[in-house]
């Protein structure tokens, strides 16, 4: 990474396009022009992959497959697969504040396959076969899982009937002989997903735009992933999970977190020379330039909670494979640039891990403020080897956060901004402006803010509200809200932090 740089975070479905959900489309260009008219080096995003039930990016079918929703409809156009009116069926722009997924998923699809249609009349270009041979590794049984979980009413591959659940050869190869041309279809998608991404992130870094990926510690298990290695993960003899993935107990979910996420068997994966993630994290060195490795204390120890339970009380912790799987990577892919998402409980071991790894932790800005001045989220105690956010897609926006803290907390933040404490509880103008500035100005190498702090959202606009279904994930951006005066006011910002890119 750059040193002393700073970029913002906004997810790819967050882009105002008139399809219901953001993508590779002329608003994904336009805000990467406005990032560098802000100065900004970076743009972060969240897990590109085809997101499933809960709609969450960390839940995704496939770690290594991309989300078709994100797929440029009018580019399809351009290229004569499809016709105007083709596009605006798939108009889901009723609800331009946040994603419509049911509706997105009801006609995504349907324009979609008439592209594929007209792409495979005119005859399936070298390119396409290319890209198909070289990446049948996952491309193959990814194509294959989901046109079997289609045929079976979209229900988990767990829930299959035995003999494709348990991949027995024959009833593998007479679902590839009866599901061909559905399994060209998801080929296609995952095709165009890439060219289209592609050509979007050369574009970014022609304007010196790195992007910032994110790499979730688990798979889903209704996935591709899960369902074609079984031997990566803690399954029994029938591929049913033994345990399952989660966070303790805590403060902020007083039952702890229940991911659900099947457990990875570290010893087989020792045993391979962690080919695996090798695979990975070579797979994310062609999408990024930066990679944000999710729960990273999960190498060193992991929560781990018995299968069947309907909290996260009763788990307890396993060691992980530590700092040997990035020494690892580091031998078979060279040097990476990555992120630790160093948060939650840490503990020696953790801490040890991450220093050795050499890697940047994360400070939140939004953590500090609960105890005293020895807070390691508080920007004096910052090294220079860390990224420092207000908040992540996590966590409530800076307005919101603000609004919702105890009045000795609020005064603790006030008296550390220089400012007057107020004897009635308010929330000051500009109080997000104001944390920005205590990132922006900080040591931390670098600082990402979210782009609803920039704008002043309270918590209509927050992302995730974790362990929770029904309302995350689908805030947008309205069009004409990221306006020349705003990015003026972030570019003077890293200006005068000393943070604009070359």
């Amino acid at each position: 990474m750059k040193k002393r740089a700073s970029g913002i975070l906004l997810p790819v479905a967050s882009l105002p396009t008139k399809y219901g959900i953001g993508g590779f489309s002329k608003e994904a260009y336009e805000f990467v022009d406005q990032l560098a008219k802000a100065g900004q080096r970076y743009w972060q995003i969240l897990p590109l992959g085809p997101t499933g039930y809960g709609d969450s990016p960390y839940q995704a079918f496939s770690t290594f497959a991309g989300n078709p929703y994100y797929i440029a409809l009018d580019t399809l156009k351009e290229e004569g697969l499809l016709t105007a009116e083709e596009c605006e069926a798939a108009d889901c722009g009723q609800y331009p504040g946040y994603v419509d997924y049911g509706r997105v998923y009801e006609t995504r699809f349907t324009a979609l396959r008439k592209a594929f249609d007209r792409f495979k009349a005119a005859g399936c270009p070298e390119e396409f076969k290319r890209f198909c041979r070289e990446n049948s590794e996952w491309l193959d049984d990814y194509s294959l899982y989901s046109v079997i979980k289609n045929a079976n009413g979209g229900r988990g591959w767990d829930e299959w009937p035995d003999d494709l659940r348990n991949r027995e050869p024959d009833a593998l190869a007479a679902a590839r002989e009866e599901y061909a041309e559905e399994i060209d279809f998801y080929r296609f998608m995952q095709y165009k997903f890439t060219e289209q991404w592609n050509k979007l992130r050369a574009y970014a870094n022609s304007k010196n735009i790195g992007i910032i990926g994110d790499i979730p510690i688990y798979v889903a298990m209704d996935s591709s992933d899960a369902w074609s290695e079984p031997e990566l993960f803690q399954f029994d003899e029938d591929n049913r999970p033994k345990a399952v993935a989660g966070c303790p107990p805590d403060a902020f979910a007083v039952t702890g977190q229940l991911w659900g996420n099947p457990l990875y068997d570290w010893e087989y994966h020792k045993k391979t020379g962690y080919a695996w993630w090798v695979r990975r994290m070579r797979q994310c060195n062609k999408l990024y330039d930066v990679v944000r490795v999710d729960h990273f204390r999960g190498f060193a120890g992991y929560y781990a909670i018995p299968y069947g339970e309907e909290t996260a009380v009763n788990g307890h912790w396993e060691k992980g494979p530590g700092i040997d799987l990035f020494v690892t990577l580091k031998k078979e892919l060279g040097k990476l640039n990555c992120i630790a998402e160093d948060l939650g409980f840490l503990t020696d071991d953790v801490r040890t891990m991450v220093k050795k790894s050499g890697y940047p932790g994360m400070k939140i800005l939004e953590f500090a403020f609960y105890s005293d001045s020895s807070d390691p989220y508080l920007p004096h105690n910052y090294d220079k080897n860390c990224v420092v956010y207000t908040g992540t897609h996590d966590n409530e926006t800076v307005v919101g956060w603000f609004g919702n803290l105890p009045k000795k907390n609020r005064d603790m933040v006030l008296r550390y901004l220089g400012k007057t404490v107020p004897k009635k509880k308010s929330i000051p103008k500009g109080i997000s402006w104001d944390i920005i500035r205590l990132g922006m100005v900080s040591v931390a190498d670098l600082c990402v803010i979210p782009m609803q702090d920039y704008l002043e959202l309270g918590n209509e606009a927050r992302y995730n509200f974790p362990s929770t279904l029904g309302t995350n994930w689908k805030w947008r951006i309205l069009p004409g809200q990221i306006t020349d005066d705003l990015l003026d006011r972030i570019y003077t910002m890293t200006e005068v932090s000393g943070r604009l890119a070359d």
